[in-house]
């Protein structure tokens, strides 16, 4: 368990950040470059999500928009790229099943290096199949204000947990797309909590101007 260093003629490392990205923020861009760069990824793919299963029953902006903030924001970067491949598919985007279609996807012996923050690790022994996701990838976990998992708890829920665990500390933003929402149906500012060019485009799309419908009982984990 810790920061793993790559080794020439290896197969590729690649990094997967899933979510919403409703809106993407600093936040995300922060952790998925630090992951980057501390474990010699290759590249870094960000999968927006069709339907989060965390979140059925509330209201997110289109999947077009959703994707064109995602391209704005990880432009400067060539290591950064967008898979499309929870958009592709109908229902809930499970992690285990975006998992088993990238295995397909990438290079045979690619490693997939799952990213993650400590407050989704939490939740793991309630996600659909995770003994099945500790097979199919490293987890990359970083460091949220107010989680301390308990490793030893969740290997016993998940066995193999442990061996697919790889904690990275990172610097610490308080920014969340909910909070990000909210600020901008209020009209305060957004600026330094997302690119500048995310910022423009929810200003001139109108994104986030209407209350969210409210989320039911979680019907489908993770």
């Amino acid at each position: 368990m810790g920061v793993a260093d790559g080794a020439v003629g290896e197969p590729p490392r690649i990094g997967v950040l899933g979510g919403t990205f409703d809106p993407i923020h600093n936040g995300h861009l922060v952790i998925a470059e630090e992951a980057r760069a501390r474990l010699a990824l290759e590249r870094v793919l960000f999968i927006p999500a069709q339907t989060s299963p965390l979140k059925i029953g509330r209201q997110t902006a289109e999947a077009r928009h959703r994707c064109r903030m995602l391209a704005l924001a990880i432009a400067g970067n060539p290591a950064f790229e967008i898979n499309r491949i929870d958009l592709e598919r109908p229902g809930p985007s499970y992690t285990v099943d975006t998992l088993r279609l990238l295995r397909q996807e990438l290079p045979a012996g690619a490693g997939i290096y799952f990213i993650m923050g400590q407050d989704s690790l939490v939740t793991m022994p309630h996600w659909r199949a995770p003994e099945e996701i500790v097979r199919l990838c490293r987890l990359v976990v970083a460091n949220r204000p107010g989680y301390a998992p308990d490793v030893a708890g969740l290997e016993q829920a998940i066995p193999g947990l442990r061996e697919a665990l790889i904690l990275l500390e990172t610097p610490e933003l308080s920014v969340s797309s909910s909070e990000l929402r909210r600020r901008v149906q209020m009209g305060w500012p957004i600026r330094y909590q997302v690119p500048e060019e995310v910022a423009a485009y929810i200003r001139e799309q109108k994104l986030y101007r209407q209350g969210e419908q409210a989320a039911p009982a979680l019907a489908h984990p993770a």
